[in-house]
Formats: structure tokens, sequence, C-alpha cells
């Protein structure tokens, strides 16, 4: 046998149980003092504090808007119709004919008056018109030897009958300075139109005459 190996192997093992011994007394030690430490900490007070969990309110109930109500017009009120009463007429009264023995007295007789006349019509409003148009015949006034010169406009209006000239008026629109032109120049204008005009009919014709003596 080798006794060294032995010697060597002894050592190792007593060198381990040491070291596992000096570990179980550390650790012996260490919960000793922690398990004393509990101890005290446990005979204390312990203060307990009650925390209030803070509830929220609840929301507010939504409001509900109920629909309007249906409003219906009330029925008319009941009008019970008028009592209409119904009277019957009194019966006629029966006429008594009463007859006379005096006979009625006589009546004058009056023929009626005949109808009156109509009246008669009211003759037509005589317009003038134009000889232009309503002559078919109609002369130049013939210029008159005058020691006269200008212009002259005269306006000659004459009543027709029965185709024939019975009146003859001249209005002087623009007149010779000369009174003896002037009449010269009239008496030219009467002169034509009761000697050359020739218009049928009833008629009130008028006529304007204009003279340019140089």
């Amino acid at each position: 046998m080798n006794f060294a190996q032995d010697k060597g192997g002894s050592s190792r093992l007593t060198g381990l149980g040491l070291v596992v011994l000096v570990h179980v007394l550390i650790i012996g030690a260490l919960a000793s003092g922690l398990a004393t430490k509990i101890k005290e900490a446990v005979k204390g007070p312990i203060d307990v504090k009650v925390v209030e969990e803070k509830v929220k309110p609840p929301p507010p109930p939504e409001k509900v808007i109920p629909p309007p109500p249906d409003i219906k017009a009330p029925p008319p009120p009941f009008v019970p119709p008028p009592e209409v009463v119904v009277t019957a007429p009194p019966p006629p009264t029966p006429a008594v004919a009463v007859q006379s023995n005096t006979p009625p007295p006589a009546q004058e007789f009056r023929p009626a008056p005949p109808p009156a006349a109509p009246a008669p019509p009211a003759p037509p409003a005589n317009k003038v018109r134009s000889a232009i148009g309503s002559c078919t015949k109609m002369g130049k006034p013939e210029m008159p030897a005058l020691n006269w010169s200008g212009s002259a406009s005269y306006k000659a209006t004459f009543t027709v009958k029965a185709g024939k000239i019975t009146e003859i008026s001249l209005a002087t629109l623009r007149g010779a300075n000369d009174r003896k032109a002037d009449r010269a120049l009239k008496n030219a204008i009467t002169s034509a139109l009761a000697e050359t005009y020739e218009c049928p009919g009833d008629a009130i014709l008028e006529q304007e005459f204009v003279f340019n003596m140089e």
C-alpha cells in the first residue's frame, strides 16, 4: 500500500469537512439572526391604513324628451237645430156677396189722345270738305292787270246746293299791301268759283288760293 496516497486523501477529506462545517455555522448564524429580527418586527405595532377607493359618481341620466302630444281640434259643439213651429193659416173668411139693386153711375167715355208724332230727325251737321276731290271741274282765276308785286293768299269757303254754288266767303290769309290789288284778286277768285267750278250734290267746300306777282 501507498501510505503517501492515503495521507493525502484523508487530508483532503478533512479540509472539505472543515469547509462544510464553516458554511453550516455561517448559515445557522444568519438564520438565527434573521429569525430574531423577524420576531422583533412582529412584536411591534402594525399600522393599518384604510385607503378609501374613490368611486366615480355615475353619469347623469340622459334626458329623454317626450314627443309632442298629438293635439286634435276639439269637435264642434253640438248645436241642436231650432225648432220650427208650423202654424196653419187661418181659414179664409167666406166672402159675402152683397147684391145691390142700384145701378152704377154712367161713366163718361173719353177717347184716348192720339200718340205724339215722332220728332223729325236732326239735319246732319255739314262738315267742311276740301274742294279738291269734291268738284269735277275747277278753273283758275284770271290774273288782273295791276302795278303790284308780291304774294297774297286767300281761303274761299262756299256752299253748294244741287250742284250750284250759292254762297261764297273769302278769308285773307296774307293780303296785298295795295287795297286796289287786294280787291281785284278777290273778285278774280269769286268769278272763277261762280263761272268755272262744277261740284255735284250739297256740300260746304273750301279751297286756298295763292297769288305771286313779280
